[in-house]
């Protein structure tokens, strides 16, 4: 895919989704917008967005009130194509046209297109949205979350109960600490499972998620817990029982192996391209909550809303849905990403939310599990984000 792309190549169904997402799933509504050069047309539409399909790294892509428009009798004609922006992020073919990744192949915030302008935080198809309802003279929609999802990527049950963590606790934590663990999973400092729980229930609207590996263990991927042992098969009874659902935590490699069949999926290390996309799609999972960039807290998807992804190659809408990822708590911490403090995280996250109240998304937090200890703020900034979400 390349920058002279036509958006005549644009499906129709693809089309009509992005018209309805412009108006918040109003159908009707959607029918009164018209993508379209023919002057003839124009009049049958309230609001005309003109095709020209111009992407790429060198476009700017306005705020809505910087947008070129005028009326024509009673039509308002929206000359940027904001029709295909929306496909533009939504479909992830921003990726297919910038090439730098990470060390891990994945693609950051800073090589985003609008990462330069300092837009990441800014989610820019809301605002379309919310432009395109006030021309029609349409509800804007109610601020707050439209869903809560606190979800928490399951890396490790445990630091000791195998043997290179056995080795490694034993030189930096002591053997006590090793025995404690082995004794009794709970007294090992990546078992805050209970803890999550008990936080988690303060958000009574909240839906819960684990992601679970099911990997071979290799690499990147360790270590892998024993799906069928003990250790697990009791987590994963406390965790049923306190309402938690569960989705698929994928390999770092791209293996989709899914033996449990969960329907709701995130990658490791938030690797994810286009191939897998589809690759997802294709496998019978029908939820992704990976749309985040792993470097800055922002909105990747550039909408705080669930939306179906588009393959970019195709145009074609596919079953999958991307739920955006707001925060994650690595993301704010850690040295090579945002390296915030504990305030200046809090901050942020407080701009973030206000982001997805005001455009009526969906929030959605990731905090692991195995770093809730003393070498993190982690454990004292969570509470404190949930206090501000049911505030």
């Amino acid at each position: 895919m390349n920058g002279n792309c036509s958006p005549n190549s644009m499906i129709e169904d693809t089309i009509n989704y992005i018209k309805s997402f412009l108006t918040y799933g109003d159908e009707q509504a959607a029918k009164q917008i018209g993508y379209t050069s023919d002057q003839a047309q124009w009049s049958n539409y309230r609001v005309v967005i003109l095709p020209n399909g111009h992407f790429g790294k060198d476009i700017v892509y306005p705020t809505m009130d910087a947008l070129h428009t005028y009326k024509q009798g009673k039509t308002y004609i929206i000359e940027n194509d904001i029709i295909y922006t929306v496909f533009f992020f939504i479909s992830r073919a921003e990726e297919l046209i910038v090439s730098e990744r990470d060390e891990h192949g994945r693609f950051l915030a800073k090589h985003s297109i609008l990462g330069q302008y300092n837009n990441l935080q800014i989610p820019l198809l809301d605002e379309y949205a919310r432009g395109v309802m006030k021309i029609l003279e349409l509800p804007l929609p109610q601020t707050g979350y439209a869903h809560i999802y606190l979800t928490h990527d399951i890396d490790t049950i445990a630091f000791y109960r195998h043997l290179r963590g056995f080795i490694g606790g034993w030189l930096t934590a002591g053997m006590d600490a090793v025995l404690d663990s082995i004794e009794d999973i709970k007294l090992d400092p990546a078992y805050s499972f209970p803890w999550l729980v008990r936080q988690d229930k303060t958000i009574q609207e909240a839906q819960s998620i684990y992601f679970v590996k099911h990997t071979r263990g290799k690499g990147y991927d360790y270590p892998q817990y024993k799906l069928y042992g003990l250790d697990w098969k009791r987590l994963k009874a406390y965790l049923k029982r306190n309402k938690a659902e569960f989705g698929l935590h994928s390999s770092y490699y791209g293996d989709i192996i899914n033996p449990e069949h969960y329907t709701l999926h995130r990658s490791h290390f938030l690797r994810c391209d286009i191939n897998q996309m589809q690759r997802l799609a294709d496998s019978g999972i029908t939820d992704d909550f990976t749309m985040g960039f792993a470097d800055q807290a922002g909105f990747r998807l550039q909408t705080t809303r669930a939306v179906r992804w588009i393959n970019p190659i195709t145009f074609t809408l596919s079953p999958l849905t991307l739920h955006p990822l707001t925060v994650m708590d690595c993301t704010l911490s850690n040295e090579n990403y945002m390296h915030l403090t504990e305030d200046e995280a809090y901050f942020l996250c407080e701009q973030l939310f206000s982001k997805v109240k005001m455009h009526h998304g969906d929030l959605c937090l990731l905090w692991h599990n195995h770093i809730l200890n003393n070498t993190t703020y982690h454990k004292a900034l969570y509470p404190k984000l949930l206090k501000l979400i049911h505030g």
